[in-house]
């Protein structure tokens, strides 16, 4: 039994190292665009509970809140360009979600695929894993450093590097459904899917690289309802409403 086994066995938590995958749209609270400093305050109180229980936490945050390569503003451009306005836009968000952090006593470093040394550190693997160790919360922004490359496919990435026990996704619905439930009240739920599933029902959770990253790491997917109370806590113990996707039975 690995040294992280032995700690979940008497721990509340299902995972103990996680990579906490937000997308820019979280932050915009009940906003059309921009950031939302009520919802990101709550996002960190969210963050902070989840590391009470003994969570070591990374986190990648999308970009689309501000500026998404493949939108509409978009249009026009050269899309390697669009592409790293949307990782800017990351580096933004990031910020933005270490100073909630911080304001509420916890220790937080964010690391940048693309160097600015001036704002956060550029991203090295052992620094990262050293900052984990030592209990700070981890802000991967940037992406991947490249373009045409999401932020699903960088949380993905940065979920192996670090070697993580899961990768959650905090999304406006309480899981993975067959179709949108907003527009479709017969959408099923999903409680478990395997990777092939998901890629074969070609379900929209996370673009196809990001599930193939995962699936040949074993990294469990689990998609959360990120504007819930206690959303992030109760996919880390398994006990809130959640979609796991993952090659391994219930």
């Amino acid at each position: 039994m690995t040294q992280s086994s032995q700690e979940n066995s008497s721990s509340p938590l299902k995972y103990r190292r996680i990579l906490l995958k937000i997308s820019g749209e979280a932050l915009m609270g009940p906003g059309q665009y921009g950031i939302d400093n009520d919802t990101v305050s709550r996002i960190a109180n969210e963050v902070k509970d989840a590391q009470a229980l003994g969570a070591e936490i990374c986190l990648v945050i999308g970009g689309g809140n501000i500026f998404r390569g493949v939108s509409p503003a978009a249009e026009g451009m050269e899309r390697a360009s669009a592409d790293y306005m949307g990782m800017l836009a990351t580096v933004m968000n990031a910020l933005a979600v270490q100073n909630a952090l911080e304001r509420i006593g916890l220790y937080t470093r964010v690391l940048s695929a693309i160097e600015m040394t001036a704002i956060c550190e550029p991203y090295i693997r052992r620094r990262a894993l050293r900052h984990m160790e030592k209990g700070r919360i981890v802000i991967f922004a940037a992406g991947t450093g490249n373009p045409f490359f999401t932020t699903d496919t960088a949380a993905a990435l940065r979920a192996a590097e670090m070697g993580c026990d899961a990768l959650l996704k905090g999304t406006q619905v309480d899981g993975v459904y067959s179709a949108d439930p907003k527009t479709d009240p017969k959408a099923e739920r999903f409680e478990h899917l395997s990777y092939h599933e998901v890629l074969m029902r070609d379900l929209k959770v996370m673009d196809q690289a990001a599930i193939s990253l995962t699936r040949e790491s074993d990294i469990p997917i689990v998609v959360f309802p990120i504007g819930v109370s206690g959303g992030v806590v109760g996919a880390l113990t398994g006990e809130g409403a959640s979609t796991v996707i993952s090659d391994q039975k219930p």
